[in-house]
């Protein structure tokens, strides 16, 4: 088998975990490079918590992993990832071990300057108010970009009732940002 997993898509590299230990640990290493920090930021910016993200990061590729033997094929590796982290974290909001930090939130930015940075700590602020299915639809949509059809699916719902928590999650930050806004420009 050729060792740079690189030139692999991500179906194969799923096939690949169900077969040689050597095949399968570089497969999981290749898809973990890929998308570690995809998954890893989306726990983060939907718990608030890093220690809880930490954890259910860990759990989503242990359960990716021992899925790949039962499941057949996957088509959107990236998806079914997040499907999972989704997942565990709905399960750690059931159990209530979730506790919404605002300091754990960490604004990775390079040469932005003091006002915007306060904004993007504001923004990250707001986002602990709203309700957990708006707050991960809008994670999904404005931080990694998934269309609203990648998200309906990674969600179980319709394409509408996503664009409707997208846009009410929307409505509230803009509503929390307008008069810090206000303030800044005066």
């Amino acid at each position: 088998m050729n060792s740079d997993f690189s030139t692999y898509s991500d179906s194969e590299l799923y096939a690949l975990l169900r077969g040689k230990k050597q095949d399968a640990e570089g497969a999981f290493a290749e898809i973990y490079g890929r998308y570690s920090q995809r998954v890893f930021a989306y726990c983060l910016r939907v718990t608030g918590s890093h220690d809880d993200s930490k954890d259910i990061f860990q759990e989503t590729f242990l359960k990716f992993y021992s899925s790949a033997q039962s499941k057949g094929i996957i088509d959107n590796v990236g998806g079914y990832l997040l499907t999972i982290a989704r997942n565990i974290c709905l399960n750690y909001k059931r159990d209530e071990k979730i506790s919404y930090q605002i300091q754990d939130y960490n604004v990775r930015s390079n040469d932005i300057g003091y006002d915007q940075k306060e904004l993007l700590q504001i923004v990250s602020r707001a986002l602990e108010v709203l309700e957990f299915e708006q707050r991960e639809a809008f994670v999904l949509r404005q931080y990694h970009g998934l269309s609203y059809t990648e998200i309906a699916q990674i969600l179980g719902d319709s394409e509408t009732a996503v664009r409707n928590r997208v846009w009410r999650a929307k409505e509230k930050i803009k509503n929390i940002l307008q008069p810090i806004l206000e303030d800044l420009s005066k």
